[in-house]
């Protein structure tokens, strides 16, 4: 008789890699692990990167890139599609391409646009492609505050940034505070109806390298395991909170999220 063996919701991941472990593929791995789903991974380019900033972006060739997708998308059933460091415009083009294909899987883009130190990471040519092609396919996008004023510029608020984002198709827009200037950071979920939910969370002292990665992976998990939007927004929301309460220091400068839980005390709220 043959082994039964027991299945996973998959997540396919597809973003850069960053050798210290701190964002990117490594962080998607960590975090759609840590809630309870398999991450499959399509790498779109290396980085020269620490807990400092990012020296380099390599971009893979997009053929390479859709190939390792095709690869995990022809083999089993993925659940979600979670986009990070897209590298260039015509990979964010392939993509686009791909997602058409497979328009039955819902898609969380983060749009990875800056290092933490700011740093561009991505061009006017890449910030169309996204607007134009990939935000239509996508179920849910995730920029924080600078990221959704240079994806819908020209806008005088957040709010306002989250209409113009909505009317590119995106069905969701959820727009981090964590670069706001504010004693608590209040994250805001859209739909084409308005604001539909805040939430409010007591800002942590230092910096973080790869608490954008963290979160949008985050969701993607708990879409994958079958929760609805909102509740995996909820959800995702207090493990990268918990993640970033835990952080640890790896390097000179930014703490990494502590993704795997590995704290064993519980201080008091």
């Amino acid at each position: 008789m043959k082994p039964s063996f027991r299945k996973l919701p998959v997540v396919l991941a597809i973003g850069g890699h960053d050798p210290g472990g701190g964002a990117g593929i490594q962080a998607d791995i960590e975090a759609v692990g840590a809630n309870g789903c398999h991450c499959a991974t399509a790498i779109t380019c290396l980085t020269l990167q620490d807990s400092c900033d990012v020296q380099a972006v390599m971009p893979l060739p997009a053929k390479q890139v859709i190939a390792q997708a095709e690869a995990v998308l022809n083999d089993g059933l993925v659940s979600v599609i979670k986009i990070g460091l897209l590298g260039d415009t015509v990979t964010a083009s392939a993509i686009a391409d791909l997602l058409k294909e497979h328009e039955d899987i819902p898609v969380v883009l983060d749009p990875v646009l800056a290092a933490g130190s700011g740093t561009p990471l991505a061009t006017e040519s890449l910030l169309s492609t996204i607007r134009q092609q990939l935000l239509p396919l996508c179920a849910l996008v995730t920029p924080n505050s600078p990221e959704a004023r240079r994806l819908a510029p020209h806008t005088e608020s957040l709010e306002q940034c989250a209409r113009t984002l909505l009317k590119t198709g995106v069905e969701y827009v959820l727009i981090t505070g964590t670069h706001e200037q504010s004693d608590r950071v209040t994250n805001r979920l859209y739909d084409k109806t308005g604001l539909l939910t805040d939430a409010d969370w007591l800002r942590l002292p230092g910096e973080y390298h790869g608490s954008g990665c963290t979160l949008a992976a985050a969701i993607a998990a708990n879409m994958a395991s079958g929760r609805d939007l909102l509740e995996a927004v909820n959800n995702a929301q207090q493990y990268t909170w918990e993640s970033l309460r835990y952080g640890f220091r790896s390097g000179r400068c930014q703490s990494l999220p502590d993704r795997l839980q590995r704290h064993t005390s519980q201080p008091e709220k």
